[in-house]
């Protein structure tokens, strides 16, 4: 869906200004590949971030801790 909304973002902007729409065209590689390397840093950080959460909650998963949301649902089969 964003794809056809950016689509139809496009061909909006380049029947009311094509030089623009053109730039626009030629220079979103370009910040892709420029954003790249923060989304991987991003990625990478938010692995991390769970590896870090499962080894600080393993004791208590060991003990028999579960999270929230099975608390909810075995209440509802109940």
């Amino acid at each position: 869906m964003k794809t056809l909304i950016g689509v139809v973002a496009w061909c909006i902007l380049f029947v009311l200004c094509w030089p623009l729409a053109l730039l626009a065209l030629v220079l979103w590689p370009i910040a892709w590949l420029l954003t790249l390397p923060f989304r991987l840093v991003g990625i990478t950080f938010s692995a991390l971030f769970a590896f870090v959460q499962a080894i600080l909650f393993l004791p208590a998963r060991l003990l028999g801790w579960r999270p929230e949301s099975t608390h909810g649902q075995r209440a509802a089969a109940a």
